[in-house]
């Protein structure tokens, strides 16, 4: 669950205070959901959310009351009515007797600058999503991963599928570096991240190899960095896989994709400012 942070929300285009709890709107029912992080009044490629949350829908046979543009312009009345120009919004469709769409900030937790440099720590976790294409709100798998991360005091937690494959981390997409070769799971095994689009959109640009493969949860200790991608975190390298070190801060690779996906930001920010 995560805590409201605002004073307004938005249910079915409504402006609303904000009173109220996210358990009682996706205790019930089927709840899909994104999350899209605001930097200086502009939601972060909102139109790749939107779709996302559209074929989620579908996945899911749930109607989406509203177009993008609705919601777009809904998120924009957000912003203003909070006068909050940094954090994450989050919108949930939850689908019980009737359908309703949400909209709120969230309270964030990004990652430190020293994340960033020295990276940070992980470890493994078998289990699989249902659905992993849809975004879709599983509280008891979510608490059970939480509870894994907190024990070992480290920042994600990588799944491992049945078959101990590499698929995704547990709120976040994985990459790994070997070579010249930059590799992901297969895009039907995990959910299609905005960042990971992003980023695989970006590695073409810059002629790097894309693997889209099935990685053994063994052979992961052999790359030469890996990283997690995501809304909150970017493009964020990881230092440690359980007990394993991994010199992924100084992979020539990876600090090239850091620092262009930041440039790209930029250049989202600056075309979209509302």
């Amino acid at each position: 669950m995560d805590l409201i942070n605002c004073n307004y929300y938005i249910q079915n285009g409504i402006v609303i205070e904000a009173d109220f709890s996210e358990d009682l709107i996706t205790s019930k029912g089927v709840t899909l959901y994104e999350v899209i992080r605001v930097m200086s009044g502009v939601p972060l490629f909102i139109e790749e959310h939107l779709r996302r949350l559209t074929n989620s829908a579908k996945l899911t046979k749930i109607d989406l009351k509203y177009s993008n543009e609705e919601i777009k312009s809904q998120i924009k009345v957000l912003i203003e009515k909070n006068k909050r120009y940094e954090g994450n919004i989050k919108i949930i469709l939850n689908h019980n007797e009737e359908d309703n769409i949400y909209a709120y900030f969230i309270k964030h937790k990004y990652p430190l600058d020293e994340m960033y440099s020295h990276g940070v720590e992980t470890i493994l976790y078998h289990g699989e999503r249902e659905n992993p294409n849809a975004k879709v709100i599983n509280s008891i798998f979510r608490k059970k991963v939480d509870e894994k991360i907190t024990a070992a005091e480290a920042f994600e937690a990588i799944l491992v599928d049945n078959n101990g494959n590499v698929t995704e981390g547990s709120k976040s997409n994985i990459f790994m570096i070997k070579g010249r070769d930059v590799i992901t799971a297969p895009i039907k095994d995990v959910l299609p991240g905005v960042t990971r689009d992003r980023i695989i959109e970006l590695l073409r640009k810059l002629h790097f190899n894309i693997v889209e493969k099935n990685v053994n949860y063994k052979e992961i200790f052999n790359m030469d960095a890996i990283f997690i991608t995501g809304t909150s975190p970017k493009v964020l390298p990881i230092n440690k896989v359980e007990e394993i070190k991994i010199n992924s801060i100084n992979n020539p690779i990876l600090i090239k994709i850091i620092i262009e996906y930041n440039i790209l930001i930029e250049k989202y920010i600056k075309s979209n400012k509302m």
